[in-house]
């Protein structure tokens, strides 16, 4: 009501002075006629005197006809509109009662009392826009019978002025439709009679002129409709309110209730990082540390935050806890107890509020695989076909677990009991396999099946698991260790409680007799009930495709330069990356450490670092708690070797290790800055070559007489002077006065 009310404020100047003009202008007109005979007629200069009274005559009628026409249009409009005026109160009226609390009074009759009209018998269409009823475009307020208290006329818009006519419809009805429309008090609602009692009877118009007048305040319909407190003054209605307070709807057409608005993804990402494993974690972390304010979103097809992966084939195995598979953490050698991940949920933020995030961060978005690149556009697809933009972009997408092809082609039931170790799924599920069958078959002797094979046959011990090892080298790490270290491997790995199958190539596997029959190809058959194929890694590089990024052919993974660099804004990180190392030439490593050191030269170097590779990553591999080895550069059983060797201690294990070190993942404690010109023991070095007994010592691996690649067998916390011998690219005479670096002859 108080919307008609602003409506009339604006009309009621114009409508009184049309009417002033109106009756000026008939007096006007009839003065003219009598004084017109008593003025000499204007003589035209080519035509005849004349006096002009018949024509002011007929002025005067026709003037006369048009104001009682436009009365009589008034007059129909006035009381088609008084009707609809008063039928649209009822209606509100008796919603208003129906949406009351039950401790307020009904402020209307039920509809059943109110008589309602064929127009109200559809409040929903009429809120929405549906019906073309002048009622449902007019949401006015019910006129009580009771007695109304005297206002000013012009407080109250008359409903004749809100109608458009049927040619085109006025301006003022639209600018109104943005106002709210409030529901007037019972009070102010009574003051629509007086006004519509001085209308001037006017001669009627036919129905069919109102209802072609085209829909007035349509829009008024689809704004929020406000109640005004029941006891407002009538004084309260003369100024509309800004905004409405409370909102109410009519029953049929219920409130929606808040709903939170969805997750919105960041469009687009400063640094986007594609894999969610160390790599992308150790570049991330590298670019915070560089660019404090950076906002790097990391997306990740695991559903995982970043977590690192040696603890699963190694510590994990050998906890006490029973509840280790849900909690993921575990105690190091030394005794300490620490989680998988890298870091916990709180340390990253949410992906949609990574844009708005003053600070930046690092976000996290799993479950989610990059599926595409456009390198000119620089953006990424995603597969749920979700777009996301970036200035630098790090592909650290690592590898999958290859499986052998006999395996494959062996059909469900094989392929269901067989187990491709990588992922704290596959830990997760293989612990349970191994508490619930009698034999498990590692197929692999490479630094992952040793592990595992020496985990599970700890458990053996405890549970009459059998756990057998086989493959096609003659002893564990054979393509690794020397010949002759990796015999002794070999019975290390016996003592475990593991059966060792050597020189084993698989021809067939078949499921006979729930049982899983692996044939080989001299003939042996072995019988088993789970397999876990851990036979290597394929470098994940899916998206070199749409990317055009180049594949290297001999090493796999993403072709990059010393820089880690594919493209001017890609960079490749971790297992996928196949770069040039300034000093051993193109490479490609799967170690956690290498992982560690490529994420952070890329990371640098997408700040604008432009540091070439030339730190040297190391890996290591433990038998269990009292053996184990660290590595760097090429270790390869092919090349040439020198090993010097001495009698180990209790302080030689890797559980004495971690204990000195204070950590379990040994690389973390390894830094450049302590890689410095390595002083040589006094004592002598006795060479120890071809012996039975490998307690500790510093294998050498040789190209063109360089030494390329050192193993430090049982010898921990000396890989920085490793990384120097490998670093200066030297020839050496005589490997045992370099050996002496390492004081491994010191008790």
């Amino acid at each position: 009501m108080l919307k008609c009310r602003a409506v009339w404020r604006k009309l009621a100047p114009l409508a009184r002075s049309a009417s002033t003009q109106c009756r000026h202008n008939v007096k006007t007109a009839l003065n003219n006629g009598r004084r017109q005979a008593f003025v000499p007629a204007t003589h035209m200069s080519t035509g005849p005197a004349g006096g002009g009274g018949s024509e002011n005559t007929l002025y005067v009628v026709l003037v006369g006809a048009a104001c009682l026409g436009g009365g009589a249009y008034a007059y129909m409009t006035v009381r088609g509109d008084s009707k609809r005026y008063e039928e649209r109160i009822s209606e509100l009226a008796s919603r208003s009662a129906k949406e009351a609390p039950e401790s307020q009074p009904p402020v209307a009759p039920e509809p059943e009392e109110a008589a309602p009209t064929s127009e109200e018998s559809a409040p929903v269409a009429e809120l929405s826009g549906e019906t073309e009823s002048a009622s449902a475009e007019e949401p006015v307020t019910e006129v009580p019978a009771e007695p109304a208290a005297p206002v000013v006329e012009e407080e109250l818009p008359a409903p004749s002025e809100l109608e458009a006519t049927h040619s085109e419809p006025p301006p003022a009805p639209l600018e109104s439709a943005e106002e709210p429309v409030t529901e007037t008090p019972p009070e102010a609602a009574e003051q629509a009679a007086p006004v519509l009692a001085e209308a001037e009877p006017v001669a009627e118009v036919p129905p069919e002129a109102v209802e072609e007048a085209p829909p007035v305040v349509e829009e008024a319909a689809e704004e929020p409709v406000t109640e005004a407190p029941p006891a407002a003054e009538p004084e309260t209605v003369q100024e509309a309110p800004t905004e409405p307070a409370v909102t109410s709807l009519p029953e049929s057409a219920p409130a929606p209730e808040p709903v939170s608005a969805p997750l919105t993804l960041p469009s687009h990402a400063p640094y986007l990082l594609i894999g969610g494993g160390t790599a992308s974690f150790a570049a991330a972390r590298s670019i915070r540390a560089r660019d404090p304010g950076a906002k790097v979103l990391i997306v990740t097809d695991e559903p995982n935050l970043p977590y690192m992966r040696p603890p699963l084939s190694k510590e994990l195995w050998f906890s006490d806890d029973p509840s280790v598979t849900e909690t993921l953490r575990f105690k190091q050698w030394n005794g300490k107890e620490r989680s998988i991940y890298f870091q916990p949920s709180s340390f990253y933020v949410k992906p949609e509020e990574l844009t708005s995030a003053e600070n930046g961060g690092v976000a996290v978005l799993t479950g989610k695989k990059v599926i595409q690149m456009d390198v000119r556009g620089n953006k990424v697809k995603l597969d749920d076909d979700t777009e996301i933009s970036y200035d630098k972009c790090l592909i650290g997408t690592g590898g999958v677990p290859r499986n052998l092809q006999v395996i494959e082609k062996a059909g469900d039931e094989v392929m269901n009991r067989t187990t491709l170790f990588r992922k704290i799924e596959d830990f997760k599920s293989l612990d349970n396999v191994s508490r619930n069958v009698k034999s498990i078959t590692i197929i692999g002797g490479g630094f992952l099946g040793s592990e595992l094979a020496c985990a599970l046959g700890r458990r053996s011990s405890e549970t009459g698991l059998e756990v057998i090892q086989m493959f096609p080298e003659k002893g564990n790490m054979g393509k690794v260790l020397p010949e002759y270290l990796s015999n002794w491997t070999t019975e290390k790995v016996k003592k475990e409680g593991v059966r060792i199958v050597p020189e084993a190539l698989v021809k067939s596997v078949a499921f006979k007799e729930d049982k899983l029959e692996i044939l080989l190809k001299d003939g042996r058959q072995v019988k088993t009930d789970h397999i876990v194929a851990a036979v290597g890694l394929e470098p994940n590089v899916d998206l070199a495709k749409s990317a055009g990024l180049e594949v290297d052919s001999d090493f796999g993974g993403y072709r990059v330069n010393a820089e880690l660099q594919a493209r001017s804004n890609i960079w490749v990180a971790g297992d996928a990356a196949c770069f040039y190392d300034i000093r051993l030439g193109r490479r490609r490593v799967e170690h956690h450490d290498h992982a560690v050191v490529s994420g952070r030269l890329a990371g640098e170097n997408m700040t604008g670092a432009n540091k070439p590779y030339w730190h040297q990553s190391m890996f290591w591999s433990d038998l269990g708690p009292d053996v184990g080895y660290e590595a760097i550069g090429i270790v390869d059983s092919s090349l040439p070797t020198v090993g010097v060797f001495a009698k180990a201690t209790s302080k030689d294990t890797p559980k004495a290790a971690t204990e000195q070190s204070g950590t379990g993942i040994r690389s973390e404690s390894e830094t450049e800055a302590t890689a410095v010109t390595p002083v040589a023991s006094s004592t002598p070095a006795p060479v120890m070559e071809h012996k039975d007994e490998y307690g500790k010592g510093v294998i050498f691996y040789l190209r063109d007489k360089v030494v390329v690649g050192i193993i430090l067998w049982n010898v921990f916390n000396r890989m920085p002077i490793a990384r120097k011998i490998i670093k200066d690219g030297e020839e050496h005479a005589d490997l045992n006065e370099v050996a002496k670096l390492f004081n491994i002859h010191e008790d």
